[in-house]
Protein backbone atom coordinates (compact mmCIF):
# COMPACT_ATOMS: atom_id res chain seq x y z
CA UNK A 1 0.00 0.00 0.00
CA UNK A 2 1.33 3.43 -0.86
CA UNK A 3 1.58 6.13 1.77
CA UNK A 4 -0.49 9.27 1.77
CA UNK A 5 0.23 12.44 3.69
CA UNK A 6 -1.61 12.71 6.97
CA UNK A 7 -4.84 14.61 6.36
CA UNK A 8 -6.03 17.46 8.48
CA UNK A 9 -9.70 16.45 8.53
CA UNK A 10 -12.29 14.36 6.80
CA UNK A 11 -14.63 16.35 4.60
CA UNK A 12 -17.38 15.32 2.21
CA UNK A 13 -17.34 14.76 -1.52
CA UNK A 14 -15.01 17.23 -3.20
CA UNK A 15 -16.76 16.86 -6.53
CA UNK A 16 -20.12 17.48 -4.97
CA UNK A 17 -18.94 20.68 -3.30
CA UNK A 18 -17.14 21.79 -6.44
CA UNK A 19 -20.13 21.14 -8.66
CA UNK A 20 -22.20 23.37 -6.38
CA UNK A 21 -19.58 26.13 -6.52
CA UNK A 22 -19.37 25.95 -10.31
CA UNK A 23 -23.15 25.98 -10.64
CA UNK A 24 -23.48 29.07 -8.47
CA UNK A 25 -20.66 30.84 -10.27
CA UNK A 26 -22.23 29.92 -13.61
CA UNK A 27 -25.39 31.77 -12.60
CA UNK A 28 -23.50 34.84 -11.52
CA UNK A 29 -20.84 35.21 -14.20
CA UNK A 30 -22.96 36.54 -17.10
CA UNK A 31 -23.73 39.68 -15.12
CA UNK A 32 -20.13 40.24 -13.98
CA UNK A 33 -17.75 42.70 -15.59
CA UNK A 34 -14.05 43.31 -14.90
CA UNK A 35 -13.29 46.05 -12.43
CA UNK A 36 -11.03 48.94 -13.26
CA UNK A 37 -8.41 47.43 -10.95
CA UNK A 38 -7.91 44.45 -13.28
CA UNK A 39 -5.10 44.92 -15.82
CA UNK A 40 -6.47 44.81 -19.41
CA UNK A 41 -4.41 41.75 -20.34
CA UNK A 42 -5.62 39.85 -17.26
CA UNK A 43 -9.33 40.18 -17.89
CA UNK A 44 -11.29 37.04 -18.66
CA UNK A 45 -13.59 36.84 -21.66
CA UNK A 46 -17.39 36.49 -21.36
CA UNK A 47 -18.30 33.07 -19.99
CA UNK A 48 -20.57 32.19 -22.90
CA UNK A 49 -17.62 31.66 -25.24
CA UNK A 50 -15.82 29.14 -23.02
CA UNK A 51 -16.03 25.38 -23.45
CA UNK A 52 -18.05 23.53 -20.82
CA UNK A 53 -15.19 21.52 -19.38
CA UNK A 54 -12.33 23.49 -17.89
CA UNK A 55 -9.08 23.88 -19.79
CA UNK A 56 -5.87 23.16 -17.94
CA UNK A 57 -2.42 24.68 -18.43
CA UNK A 58 0.39 23.39 -16.25
CA UNK A 59 3.73 25.23 -16.43
CA UNK A 60 6.66 23.48 -14.73
CA UNK A 61 9.98 25.31 -14.55
CA UNK A 62 13.33 23.65 -13.88
CA UNK A 63 15.20 24.28 -10.58
CA UNK A 64 13.29 27.44 -9.70
CA UNK A 65 13.50 28.60 -6.09
CA UNK A 66 10.28 29.43 -4.29
CA UNK A 67 11.48 32.95 -3.45
CA UNK A 68 11.92 34.17 -7.04
CA UNK A 69 8.30 34.92 -7.94
CA UNK A 70 8.82 38.53 -6.88
CA UNK A 71 11.01 39.07 -9.92
CA UNK A 72 8.33 37.89 -12.40
CA UNK A 73 6.02 40.88 -12.96
CA UNK A 74 3.68 39.29 -15.51
CA UNK A 75 3.28 36.21 -13.32
CA UNK A 76 2.46 38.43 -10.37
CA UNK A 77 -0.13 40.37 -12.35
CA UNK A 78 -1.72 37.57 -14.36
CA UNK A 79 -1.48 34.56 -12.05
CA UNK A 80 -0.80 35.67 -8.47
CA UNK A 81 -3.09 38.70 -8.68
CA UNK A 82 -6.26 36.78 -9.57
CA UNK A 83 -5.10 33.38 -8.26
CA UNK A 84 -3.99 31.49 -5.16
CA UNK A 85 -0.32 31.51 -4.16
CA UNK A 86 0.69 28.57 -1.99
CA UNK A 87 3.29 29.69 0.53
CA UNK A 88 4.01 26.13 1.62
CA UNK A 89 4.44 24.20 -1.62
CA UNK A 90 6.91 21.32 -1.77
CA UNK A 91 8.16 18.39 -3.81
CA UNK A 92 8.48 14.93 -2.27
CA UNK A 93 11.77 14.04 -3.96
CA UNK A 94 13.92 17.09 -4.86
CA UNK A 95 15.27 15.94 -8.22
CA UNK A 96 14.08 16.50 -11.81
CA UNK A 97 12.83 13.11 -13.07
CA UNK A 98 11.39 11.82 -9.80
CA UNK A 99 9.47 15.07 -9.41
CA UNK A 100 8.19 15.04 -12.99
CA UNK A 101 7.00 11.45 -12.59
CA UNK A 102 5.15 12.54 -9.43
CA UNK A 103 3.58 15.51 -11.22
CA UNK A 104 2.35 13.33 -14.08
CA UNK A 105 0.84 10.64 -11.86
CA UNK A 106 0.33 11.91 -8.30
CA UNK A 107 2.60 9.19 -6.92
CA UNK A 108 5.54 9.20 -4.52
CA UNK A 109 8.82 7.80 -5.86
CA UNK A 110 8.08 4.51 -4.11
CA UNK A 111 4.92 4.36 -6.25
CA UNK A 112 6.30 5.50 -9.62
CA UNK A 113 9.61 3.64 -9.22
CA UNK A 114 11.52 6.77 -10.33
CA UNK A 115 14.14 7.88 -7.80
CA UNK A 116 16.90 9.15 -10.10
CA UNK A 117 17.49 10.97 -13.39
CA UNK A 118 18.97 7.88 -15.04
CA UNK A 119 19.97 4.28 -14.57
CA UNK A 120 17.94 1.45 -13.06
CA UNK A 121 15.72 3.71 -10.97
CA UNK A 122 15.49 6.49 -13.55
CA UNK A 123 12.86 7.27 -16.21
CA UNK A 124 13.04 3.78 -17.72
CA UNK A 125 11.18 2.62 -14.62
CA UNK A 126 8.37 5.07 -15.45
CA UNK A 127 5.11 3.83 -16.94
CA UNK A 128 4.28 6.50 -19.52
CA UNK A 129 1.09 4.68 -20.55
CA UNK A 130 -0.75 6.00 -17.48
CA UNK A 131 -0.28 9.74 -16.96
CA UNK A 132 -2.23 12.98 -16.99
CA UNK A 133 -1.72 12.95 -20.76
CA UNK A 134 -3.40 9.57 -21.31
CA UNK A 135 -6.19 10.14 -18.78
CA UNK A 136 -7.24 13.52 -20.19
CA UNK A 137 -6.77 12.45 -23.80
CA UNK A 138 -9.13 9.52 -23.22
CA UNK A 139 -11.65 11.96 -21.71
CA UNK A 140 -11.76 14.04 -24.90
CA UNK A 141 -9.18 16.70 -24.10
CA UNK A 142 -6.72 17.88 -26.73
CA UNK A 143 -3.40 17.28 -25.01
CA UNK A 144 -0.04 18.88 -25.66
CA UNK A 145 3.44 18.77 -24.15
CA UNK A 146 5.85 21.59 -24.92
CA UNK A 147 9.39 21.33 -23.54
CA UNK A 148 11.27 18.90 -21.32
CA UNK A 149 9.92 15.39 -20.76
CA UNK A 150 12.50 13.30 -18.91
CA UNK A 151 16.29 13.51 -18.72
CA UNK A 152 16.76 10.38 -20.83
CA UNK A 153 14.53 11.45 -23.74
CA UNK A 154 16.72 11.10 -26.84
CA UNK A 155 14.73 9.29 -29.55
CA UNK A 156 13.02 12.20 -31.28
CA UNK A 157 10.80 9.83 -33.24
CA UNK A 158 9.17 8.59 -30.03
CA UNK A 159 5.98 10.28 -28.84
CA UNK A 160 4.71 8.91 -25.50
CA UNK A 161 1.07 7.79 -25.36
CA UNK A 162 -1.67 10.32 -24.77
CA UNK A 163 -0.21 13.41 -26.43
CA UNK A 164 -2.02 14.92 -29.43
CA UNK A 165 0.68 17.56 -29.81
CA UNK A 166 4.24 16.74 -28.86
CA UNK A 167 7.10 19.26 -28.80
CA UNK A 168 9.68 17.41 -26.73
CA UNK A 169 13.21 18.63 -26.10
CA UNK A 170 16.04 16.15 -26.54
CA UNK A 171 17.48 15.22 -23.17
CA UNK A 172 20.60 16.94 -21.93
CA UNK A 173 21.44 19.44 -19.28
CA UNK A 174 19.46 22.64 -19.68
CA UNK A 175 20.00 24.11 -23.10
CA UNK A 176 19.15 27.55 -24.35
CA UNK A 177 20.78 27.33 -27.80
CA UNK A 178 21.92 24.55 -30.16
CA UNK A 179 19.28 21.98 -29.25
CA UNK A 180 16.80 19.67 -30.96
CA UNK A 181 13.05 19.28 -30.58
CA UNK A 182 10.74 16.45 -31.56
CA UNK A 183 7.70 18.00 -33.18
CA UNK A 184 5.17 15.18 -33.30
CA UNK A 185 8.00 12.73 -33.92
CA UNK A 186 9.95 14.80 -36.44
CA UNK A 187 13.31 16.18 -35.32
CA UNK A 188 14.06 19.88 -35.69
CA UNK A 189 17.37 21.53 -34.87
CA UNK A 190 17.80 25.05 -33.53
CA UNK A 191 20.96 27.13 -33.58
CA UNK A 192 22.52 30.02 -31.73
CA UNK A 193 20.65 33.06 -33.07
CA UNK A 194 18.69 35.18 -30.58
CA UNK A 195 15.48 33.87 -32.17
CA UNK A 196 16.56 30.31 -31.25
CA UNK A 197 16.50 31.01 -27.51
CA UNK A 198 14.71 27.93 -26.24
CA UNK A 199 12.29 29.50 -23.75
CA UNK A 200 11.01 31.85 -26.46
CA UNK A 201 10.72 29.04 -29.02
CA UNK A 202 8.74 26.93 -26.57
CA UNK A 203 6.54 29.93 -25.76
CA UNK A 204 5.71 30.18 -29.45
CA UNK A 205 4.72 26.52 -29.67
CA UNK A 206 2.61 26.84 -26.51
CA UNK A 207 0.81 29.92 -27.80
CA UNK A 208 0.07 28.25 -31.15
CA UNK A 209 -1.28 25.16 -29.39
CA UNK A 210 -3.83 27.29 -27.55
CA UNK A 211 -4.81 29.30 -30.61
CA UNK A 212 -5.13 26.22 -32.85
CA UNK A 213 -7.36 24.18 -30.55
CA UNK A 214 -10.98 24.00 -31.67
CA UNK A 215 -13.30 26.24 -29.71
CA UNK A 216 -15.51 23.39 -28.49
CA UNK A 217 -12.59 21.15 -27.44
CA UNK A 218 -11.11 21.40 -23.94
CA UNK A 219 -7.32 21.49 -23.84
CA UNK A 220 -4.64 20.27 -21.47
CA UNK A 221 -1.15 21.68 -22.03
CA UNK A 222 1.99 20.86 -20.06
CA UNK A 223 4.69 23.47 -20.67
CA UNK A 224 8.15 22.62 -19.33
CA UNK A 225 10.96 25.03 -20.22
CA UNK A 226 14.46 24.10 -19.05
CA UNK A 227 14.82 27.56 -17.54
CA UNK A 228 16.13 28.61 -15.08
CA UNK A 229 18.33 25.49 -14.71
CA UNK A 230 22.07 26.04 -14.95
CA UNK A 231 23.94 27.41 -16.79
CA UNK A 232 21.21 30.03 -16.21
CA UNK A 233 21.54 31.83 -19.50
CA UNK A 234 19.21 34.84 -19.81
CA UNK A 235 17.65 35.85 -23.11
CA UNK A 236 19.67 38.60 -24.82
CA UNK A 237 17.06 41.19 -23.88
CA UNK A 238 17.47 40.30 -20.20
CA UNK A 239 21.22 39.97 -20.02
CA UNK A 240 22.59 42.00 -17.12
CA UNK A 241 19.20 42.43 -15.47
CA UNK A 242 19.45 42.47 -11.67
CA UNK A 243 16.28 42.13 -9.59
CA UNK A 244 16.52 40.61 -6.12
CA UNK A 245 12.90 41.19 -5.18
CA UNK A 246 11.89 38.78 -2.45
CA UNK A 247 15.26 37.03 -2.30
CA UNK A 248 16.78 37.58 1.13
CA UNK A 249 19.62 35.17 1.96
CA UNK A 250 19.39 33.85 5.49
CA UNK A 251 22.01 33.15 8.15
CA UNK A 252 22.36 29.55 6.93
CA UNK A 253 24.23 30.71 3.78
CA UNK A 254 27.87 29.66 4.18
CA UNK A 255 26.94 28.26 7.60
CA UNK A 256 30.05 28.40 9.76
CA UNK A 257 29.20 25.77 12.39
CA UNK A 258 27.93 22.52 10.85
CA UNK A 259 29.10 20.26 13.66
CA UNK A 260 25.52 19.08 14.25
CA UNK A 261 24.93 18.26 10.59
CA UNK A 262 25.39 14.84 8.92
CA UNK A 263 28.78 13.85 7.55
CA UNK A 264 28.05 14.82 3.93
CA UNK A 265 27.49 18.42 5.04
CA UNK A 266 30.39 18.48 7.50
CA UNK A 267 32.73 17.39 4.69
CA UNK A 268 31.99 20.50 2.61
CA UNK A 269 34.71 23.17 2.60
CA UNK A 270 33.94 26.66 3.81
CA UNK A 271 35.10 29.78 2.05
CA UNK A 272 32.42 32.14 3.27
CA UNK A 273 33.14 35.34 1.28
CA UNK A 274 33.86 33.47 -1.95
CA UNK A 275 30.77 31.28 -1.61
CA UNK A 276 28.53 34.26 -0.89
CA UNK A 277 29.92 36.14 -3.91
CA UNK A 278 29.34 33.16 -6.20
CA UNK A 279 25.82 32.65 -4.86
CA UNK A 280 24.88 36.29 -5.49
CA UNK A 281 25.92 35.84 -9.10
CA UNK A 282 23.93 32.60 -9.37
CA UNK A 283 20.84 34.25 -7.92
CA UNK A 284 21.07 37.18 -10.28
CA UNK A 285 21.41 34.90 -13.30
CA UNK A 286 18.49 32.72 -12.22
CA UNK A 287 16.28 35.75 -11.87
CA UNK A 288 17.33 37.16 -15.24
CA UNK A 289 16.76 33.78 -16.90
CA UNK A 290 13.26 33.63 -15.39
CA UNK A 291 12.20 36.81 -17.16
CA UNK A 292 11.77 34.88 -20.43
CA UNK A 293 9.59 32.38 -18.53
CA UNK A 294 7.60 35.37 -17.33
CA UNK A 295 7.14 36.40 -20.97
CA UNK A 296 6.00 32.83 -21.73
CA UNK A 297 3.36 33.10 -19.01
CA UNK A 298 2.08 36.35 -20.47
CA UNK A 299 1.87 34.94 -24.02
CA UNK A 300 -0.06 31.89 -22.85
CA UNK A 301 -2.52 33.93 -20.77
CA UNK A 302 -3.17 36.33 -23.65
CA UNK A 303 -3.73 33.41 -26.03
CA UNK A 304 -6.27 31.97 -23.61
CA UNK A 305 -8.01 35.32 -23.36
CA UNK A 306 -8.04 35.91 -27.11
CA UNK A 307 -9.54 32.48 -27.79
CA UNK A 308 -12.30 32.88 -25.20
CA UNK A 309 -10.88 30.33 -22.76
CA UNK A 310 -9.34 32.28 -19.92
CA UNK A 311 -12.35 32.39 -17.66
CA UNK A 312 -12.65 28.60 -17.78
CA UNK A 313 -8.97 27.61 -17.48
CA UNK A 314 -6.95 26.38 -14.52
CA UNK A 315 -3.41 27.76 -14.90
CA UNK A 316 -0.72 26.36 -12.62
CA UNK A 317 2.89 27.52 -12.32
CA UNK A 318 5.33 25.48 -10.27
CA UNK A 319 8.84 23.98 -10.40
CA UNK A 320 10.23 20.43 -10.34
CA UNK A 321 12.41 21.21 -7.30
CA UNK A 322 14.15 24.03 -5.49
CA UNK A 323 17.85 24.85 -5.31
CA UNK A 324 20.28 25.82 -2.59
CA UNK A 325 22.31 28.98 -3.01
CA UNK A 326 24.94 28.17 -0.41
CA UNK A 327 22.61 27.39 2.49
CA UNK A 328 24.42 24.93 4.80
CA UNK A 329 27.32 25.33 2.31
CA UNK A 330 25.24 23.37 -0.24
CA UNK A 331 24.93 24.56 -3.86
CA UNK A 332 22.61 22.01 -5.47
CA UNK A 333 19.29 20.26 -4.74
CA UNK A 334 18.70 16.67 -3.40
CA UNK A 335 18.78 17.54 0.31
CA UNK A 336 15.76 17.47 2.65
CA UNK A 337 16.37 21.12 3.56
CA UNK A 338 13.85 23.83 2.71
CA UNK A 339 15.88 25.26 -0.16
CA UNK A 340 15.71 21.97 -2.08
CA UNK A 341 12.16 20.81 -1.36
CA UNK A 342 10.25 24.11 -1.35
CA UNK A 343 8.93 25.34 -4.71
CA UNK A 344 6.78 28.14 -6.08
CA UNK A 345 3.16 27.19 -6.77
CA UNK A 346 0.45 29.49 -8.08
CA UNK A 347 -3.00 28.50 -9.35
CA UNK A 348 -5.44 30.71 -11.20
CA UNK A 349 -8.97 29.51 -11.86
CA UNK A 350 -11.34 32.44 -12.23
CA UNK A 351 -14.55 30.73 -11.00
CA UNK A 352 -12.89 30.14 -7.62
CA UNK A 353 -9.66 32.10 -7.04
CA UNK A 354 -9.35 35.77 -6.20
CA UNK A 355 -5.87 36.93 -5.30
CA UNK A 356 -5.19 35.10 -2.07
CA UNK A 357 -2.29 33.42 -0.31
CA UNK A 358 -2.71 30.01 1.28
CA UNK A 359 -0.63 28.52 4.07
CA UNK A 360 -1.85 25.01 3.27
CA UNK A 361 0.77 22.38 2.50
CA UNK A 362 0.61 21.74 -1.26
CA UNK A 363 2.69 19.06 -2.98
CA UNK A 364 3.70 18.12 -6.50
CA UNK A 365 1.84 14.82 -5.99
CA UNK A 366 -1.34 16.87 -5.50
CA UNK A 367 -1.35 18.29 -9.02
CA UNK A 368 -2.64 15.19 -10.82
CA UNK A 369 -5.51 14.62 -8.32
CA UNK A 370 -6.41 18.32 -8.48
CA UNK A 371 -6.49 18.34 -12.28
CA UNK A 372 -8.43 15.09 -12.45
CA UNK A 373 -10.94 16.40 -9.92
CA UNK A 374 -11.51 19.64 -11.78
CA UNK A 375 -11.74 17.92 -15.17
CA UNK A 376 -14.11 15.31 -13.70
CA UNK A 377 -11.80 12.58 -14.92
CA UNK A 378 -11.31 9.40 -12.93
CA UNK A 379 -7.62 8.76 -12.38
CA UNK A 380 -5.86 5.76 -10.81
CA UNK A 381 -5.28 5.84 -7.09
CA UNK A 382 -2.75 8.53 -6.23
CA UNK A 383 -0.71 9.35 -3.15
CA UNK A 384 -1.62 13.03 -3.43
CA UNK A 385 -4.84 14.86 -2.60
CA UNK A 386 -6.98 17.24 -4.62
CA UNK A 387 -6.37 20.87 -3.68
CA UNK A 388 -9.75 22.02 -4.97
CA UNK A 389 -11.19 22.24 -1.44
CA UNK A 390 -8.39 24.69 -0.61
CA UNK A 391 -8.93 26.68 -3.79
CA UNK A 392 -12.68 26.98 -3.28
CA UNK A 393 -12.31 27.78 0.43
CA UNK A 394 -14.08 24.64 1.66
CA UNK A 395 -11.04 23.55 3.69
CA UNK A 396 -7.92 25.25 4.95
CA UNK A 397 -5.71 22.30 4.07
CA UNK A 398 -5.69 18.64 3.06
CA UNK A 399 -2.77 17.34 5.19
CA UNK A 400 -0.47 18.26 8.04
CA UNK A 401 2.63 16.30 6.98
CA UNK A 402 4.26 14.54 4.05
CA UNK A 403 7.04 12.12 3.21
CA UNK A 404 10.34 13.06 1.56
CA UNK A 405 12.40 10.38 -0.23
CA UNK A 406 15.86 10.30 -1.79
CA UNK A 407 17.98 7.53 -3.30
CA UNK A 408 21.69 8.22 -3.49
CA UNK A 409 23.11 7.99 -7.02
CA UNK A 410 26.57 6.54 -6.69
CA UNK A 411 27.04 6.36 -10.46
CA UNK A 412 27.88 10.06 -10.67
CA UNK A 413 30.84 11.23 -8.64
CA UNK A 414 30.84 14.75 -10.04
CA UNK A 415 28.57 16.11 -7.31
CA UNK A 416 28.25 15.31 -3.63
CA UNK A 417 25.06 13.37 -3.00
CA UNK A 418 23.31 12.92 0.34
CA UNK A 419 23.02 9.35 1.57
CA UNK A 420 19.69 7.67 0.85
CA UNK A 421 17.06 8.99 3.27
CA UNK A 422 13.44 9.08 4.32
CA UNK A 423 12.09 12.16 6.04
CA UNK A 424 8.91 13.68 7.37
CA UNK A 425 8.06 17.36 6.98
CA UNK A 426 5.21 18.54 9.22
CA UNK A 427 3.73 22.01 9.61
CA UNK A 428 6.43 22.93 12.11
CA UNK A 429 9.13 20.25 12.09
CA UNK A 430 11.49 18.33 9.84
CA UNK A 431 12.78 14.85 10.69
CA UNK A 432 15.23 12.94 8.49
CA UNK A 433 16.74 9.49 8.81
CA UNK A 434 19.73 8.66 6.58
CA UNK A 435 20.97 5.25 5.50
CA UNK A 436 24.08 5.98 7.57
CA UNK A 437 21.95 6.01 10.72
CA UNK A 438 22.39 9.78 11.12
CA UNK A 439 19.29 11.80 11.92
CA UNK A 440 18.21 15.43 11.86
CA UNK A 441 15.36 17.16 13.67
CA UNK A 442 14.49 20.85 13.37
CA UNK A 443 11.80 22.98 14.95
CA UNK A 444 10.85 25.15 11.99
CA UNK A 445 8.77 27.53 14.06
CA UNK A 446 11.73 28.64 16.19
CA UNK A 447 14.49 27.73 13.71
CA UNK A 448 13.25 28.30 10.13
CA UNK A 449 16.82 28.29 8.76
CA UNK A 450 17.51 24.82 10.20
CA UNK A 451 20.62 25.82 12.09
CA UNK A 452 20.09 23.75 15.25
CA UNK A 453 19.75 19.96 15.02
CA UNK A 454 17.74 18.83 18.06
CA UNK A 455 18.43 15.10 17.80
CA UNK A 456 20.85 15.04 20.75
CA UNK A 457 18.82 17.33 23.00
CA UNK A 458 17.08 15.51 25.91
CA UNK A 459 13.99 17.68 25.63
CA UNK A 460 13.35 16.41 22.09
CA UNK A 461 13.35 12.69 22.81
CA UNK A 462 9.57 12.23 22.85
CA UNK A 463 9.09 14.25 19.69
CA UNK A 464 11.94 12.36 18.03
CA UNK A 465 10.38 8.99 18.84
CA UNK A 466 7.00 10.13 17.50
CA UNK A 467 8.40 11.50 14.22
CA UNK A 468 10.62 8.46 13.75
CA UNK A 469 7.57 6.22 14.15
CA UNK A 470 5.46 8.25 11.74
CA UNK A 471 8.21 8.39 9.13
CA UNK A 472 8.76 4.66 9.34
CA UNK A 473 5.02 4.12 8.85
CA UNK A 474 4.83 6.34 5.76
CA UNK A 475 8.10 5.32 4.14
CA UNK A 476 6.78 2.03 2.73
CA UNK A 477 8.30 0.57 0.70
CA UNK A 478 11.65 2.11 1.59
CA UNK A 479 14.03 3.39 -1.13
CA UNK A 480 16.11 0.58 -2.65
CA UNK A 481 18.89 -0.47 -0.27
CA UNK A 482 17.59 1.63 2.60
CA UNK A 483 17.37 0.08 6.04
CA UNK A 484 16.24 1.46 9.35
CA UNK A 485 18.99 -0.56 11.00
CA UNK A 486 22.19 0.05 8.99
Amino acid sequence: MTARGERTDGGGSVRGRWALVVAIVGLLLPSCTPTNDTPPDARAEPSGTAVDRPNIVLIVTDDQRWDTLGSMPATQRLLMGPGVTFRNAFVVNPLCCPSRASILTGGYSHTTGVYRNGGEYGPRAFDDTSTLGTWLDAAGYRTGLVGKWMNTYRDLSYVPPGWDRWVGMRSSHAVYYDYALSVDGDGRSFGSKPSDYSTDVLAGFAERFVRSTEEDTPLFMLVTPTAPHGPRLPAPRHEGLVDRSGIRPGPNVAESDVSDKPRYIRSLPLDGPELERAMREWRDRQVATLRAVDDLVRRVVLALRDTGRLQNTLIVLTSDNGLAFGEHRWTYKLTPYEESIRVPMVMRYDPATSGTHSGAIALNIDLAPTIGDLARVTIPAADGESLLPVIDGTRRGVRNSFLIEHLRDQRDGRRPDPPTYCGLRTERALFVRYQTGEEELYDLASDPFQLRNLVEEPGSREQLRDLRRRTRSMCRPVPPGFSWDP
